[in-house]
């Protein structure tokens, strides 16, 4: 596996972005090896996804009246089994804090369906399309970031791109457009990111293995 990243994939729901870096990791467009996948929820398509590329999955279900601290615990816990180089945030739909995010430090990327800056949280493309409908926007777009802390879709932009939007545009039209646009950024992106990691070590190897 030498020149190889290892990525862990956290996800909530069907999956898409997912099977795109499964997709590139396989066909090599993508330098990396999918270690793990990681879901909060059960029986989503994402699970599905990963058993189909052989690739080992996690369900980390929050527990009644758990503190949220608490669950990112269990949930880094989860992750560094999996030993990655790169977690990636593909459609997950909590909010990390930073007893999560302190142990994967400018290792945690994250993708939204917005320009930096614009629409944060949640259903960012069907506000997008809300605005373009009553002539406050005319264009939107897709980013991928660095997650540093608890904010909400914000932190080191990595890459983002335009989506155009069309006269006429229904809401499915612009969500494949936007969705079209997620993958291949979300991709490329990654790419560039896994190949500008330093090369691991025995020694470096050894540390993250002590220091979970």
């Amino acid at each position: 596996m030498e020149g190889q990243g290892r990525v862990v994939v956290l996800a909530s729901g069907s999956g898409t972005n997912l099977q795109a870096i499964l997709t590139a990791a396989a066909d090599g467009r993508l330098p990396a090896l999918v270690t793990g996948v990681v879901t909060n929820r059960d029986g989503i398509r994402a699970l599905d996804r990963a058993a189909l590329a052989s690739v080992p999955t996690v369900v980390v279900t929050p527990r009644a009246d758990e503190l949220r601290a608490d669950y990112d615990h269990r949930l880094a816990d989860a992750v560094t089994a999996f030993d990655p180089d790169v977690v990636v945030l593909a459609g997950w739909m909590r909010i990390l804090t930073m007893s999560f995010l302190s142990r994967f430090q400018g290792r945690v990327v994250n993708l939204h369906p917005a320009l930096p800056g614009e629409l944060p949280g949640t259903h960012a493309i069907d506000r997008a399309h809300a605005e373009f409908l009553d002539g406050t926007r005319r264009r939107t777009g897709v980013m991928v970031h660095l997650v540093p802390d608890e904010g909400v879709d914000v932190g080191p932009v990595l890459a983002s791109c335009e989506v155009p939007m069309h006269a006429g545009d229904t809401l499915d039209l612009l969500a494949t457009r936007i969705h079209a646009a997620e993958h291949a950024l979300l991709v490329d992106t990654l790419a560039h990111f896994v190949r500008s990691l330093p090369e691991r070590t025995p020694d470096s190897e050894l540390h993250l293995a002590s220091n979970p």
